[in-house]
């Protein structure tokens, strides 16, 4: 199992952008990666998917289509997030994941064994 290193987040407000980095500290080019996220009291929830290739195919869920941007660059150990028009209810800390079946990532991301720290995301009014 790698280990993942998300940074990216901050403080924005209404409207900004953010490109959030995953890096890994091995090849992730045998695993599907995701996004996740916390909002506070909450459960993680999903946010988006890759497959396993730099260019791969990718699934939102409904509340961040059109919004958020999922990529990966294998060769860099690396995977991004870009969110778009942020606004303040994407509010959370955001986290990635990774598994060897694009189906866990989807539908069995809570039982996945290892997370990172994730990165905070502030979006302010």
């Amino acid at each position: 199992q790698v280990q993942l290193v998300e940074s990216g987040g901050g403080s924005v407000q209404t409207g900004g952008s953010l490109t959030l980095s995953c890096v890994a500290s091995g090849a992730i080019d045998a695993y599907a990666a995701g996004w996740f996220r916390q909002f506070p009291g909450k459960e993680r929830e999903f946010v988006a998917s890759i497959s396993r290739y730099s260019g791969g195919s990718t699934y939102y869920a409904d509340s961040v289509k059109g919004r958020f941007t999922v990529s990966r660059f294998n060769a860099k150990n690396t995977m991004y997030l870009q969110i778009n028009n942020l606004r303040p209810e994407a509010t959370a800390v955001y986290y990635c994941n990774t598994d060897p079946n694009l189906h866990n990532i989807i539908e069995e991301f809570r039982s996945l064994p290892s997370w990172g720290l994730g990165t905070q995301v502030t979006v302010s009014s």
